[in-house]
């Protein structure tokens, strides 16, 4: 008998040309146009924030795990995402031991110290940018534009003011690198769309519910230019399209992940609408994060053949 029939290998048995390093390619060319644009932007200061970014979070983690005596892992480009995801939220004219000091912290203390990629129970960047924002908030929260110290939009539209979103909707505008122009967001989304990268589940349940809720309890009722400010401005695409579905620290489940964003778009309107910050993104995601693994018990298909209680098979 041909012992060729019975033989079995571990799991999984599937197999696809999908890599993570061809996932963590894929989503930093989607980057591209928000991180061209941002240079085009802020100029000269934002190239070399991100490549302050990148550099730190690829040494950070060859370091650790050399010297750990584990398996160096640089070229999945995981770390290199991390530090590029960063960069695009941050100012472009922090002092240079920023980036450096948030690199660290998130491919160190977010990302090796749980067990490195696929056990961090947070997004990195997002979870280094939070550390931040919270050690050094008057830095984070100072923008440049234009050579002038100013308001974000949605940090004037909080006070009162008046907006321009079409220019919010181009990037002409202070804010963070990567956040400003929602036209260069959503062509890259529309390339991880393409190439099934991700799916629509969580940005459009993200988006949706918070547009849902700043009508309700925007102040503003039915004011489409108060709502796309909100939508295009703050960092919304950049964390909907490319940080709230991050394979690691989101839901497996279609149900899990609409959950998943419905819970994002409130926490970010909760935030935005009756917290002190203008902003909310960074916080709603990675407070998500933390409730993936009740949020995955609960949404759970039951496996084929167990029971139910209080059910059938």
């Amino acid at each position: 008998m041909n012992e060729q029939l019975y033989k079995v290998s571990a799991n999984p048995h599937v197999r696809d040309k999908v890599t993570t390093h061809s996932i963590m390619l894929d989503v930093m060319i989607a980057l591209l146009p928000a991180t061209l644009f941002g240079f085009y932007n802020f100029g000269l200061s934002a190239v070399i924030t991100t490549v302050i970014c990148i550099a730190t979070c690829v040494i950070a983690e060859y370091a650790w795990q050399h010297f750990m005596g584990k398996p160096v892992t640089i070229k999945d480009m995981s770390a290199a995402l991390t530090g590029l995801l960063l960069a695009l939220n941050l100012p472009a004219d922090v002092p240079f031991w920023i980036p450096i000091l948030g690199g660290l912290f998130a491919i160190i203390v977010v990302k090796q110290v749980f067990g490195g990629l696929g056990q961090n129970f947070m997004n990195p960047a997002l979870g280094a940018r939070c550390f931040l924002l919270l050690s050094f908030t008057g830095r984070m929260t100072t923008f440049t534009y234009d050579a002038v110290t100013t308001a974000t939009p949605l940090a004037t539209l909080k006070t009162g003011g008046a907006v321009d979103v079409m220019k919010m909707f181009i990037g002409t505008i202070p804010g963070t690198i990567g956040e400003t122009s929602a036209i260069a967001l959503i062509i890259g989304g529309v390339y991880l769309v393409a190439k099934k990268i991700i799916s629509l589940r969580i940005p459009v349940a993200y988006i949706v519910t918070f547009a849902v809720f700043i009508l309700l309890f925007g102040g503003h009722g039915l004011d489409i230019p108060f709502l796309a400010a909100h939508l295009c401005g703050g960092g919304l695409l950049l964390g909907a399209i490319y940080m709230a579905t991050d394979y690691v620290t989101s839901p497996i489940t279609p149900k899990g992940q609409i959950v998943f964003g419905i819970i994002l778009g409130i926490l970010t309107g909760v935030f935005r609408i009756f917290g002190a910050s203008a902003e909310g993104v960074s916080y709603a995601i990675i407070i998500s994060n933390l409730l993936v693994p009740l949020i995955e018990k609960v949404t759970l298909p039951t496996a084929f053949g167990m029971e139910k209680k209080g059910g059938k098979k």
